[in-house]
Formats: C-alpha cells, sequence, structure tokens
C-alpha cells in the first residue's frame, strides 16, 4: 500500500437535509482505519478509527445528535 493511497472500508450510515448529503465512512490507510465524515464534495472530519465499542459509540452519538437536528437516513 502506498503512503497516500486510502480505500474505503464500510459507510457506517449516510444522512440527508434537503439537498445535502453526510456519509460517515471507514477508510483503510497505510498507518491503519480512519474515520471521515463527509459529503459529496469536502471532508468535514478526519481521525484514526479502532473497531472499539467507544469508537463506535461516538460515531452513533454523532449521527444521533445530527438526527435531532433535522438530518434523516437516506440510502443511495
Amino acid at each position: 500500500m502506498k503512503p497516500d493511497d486510502v480505500r474505503p472500508v464500510a459507510t457506517l450510515w449516510q444522512l440527508a437535509l434537503a439537498q445535502d448529503r453526510l456519509f460517515c465512512t471507514v477508510y483503510r490507510k497505510e498507518g491503519g482505519l480512519q474515520l471521515r465524515l463527509e459529503s459529496p464534495s469536502a471532508v468535514i472530519m478526519s481521525e484514526p478509527f479502532e473497531l472499539q465499542p467507544r469508537m463506535m459509540a461516538r460515531t452513533q452519538a454523532l449521527r444521533e445528535s445530527l438526527k435531532r437536528r433535522g438530518w434523516r437516513e437516506f440510502t443511495a
């Protein structure tokens, strides 16, 4: 794997608000896994990710927080 080679592993969830879309996706990169919150045009947040219960709980808490603000589940 090249140092700049990043590959998607899984999309944990997808939300929509009007025409806006957000994806919470796990990527594999040279140093391990990376979590990204991204729109179709930009990476909003990126951080190292481990398949640990606390990390999964954090992604779910973010999802629930966005849903309370009007975002809704969608499937591509």
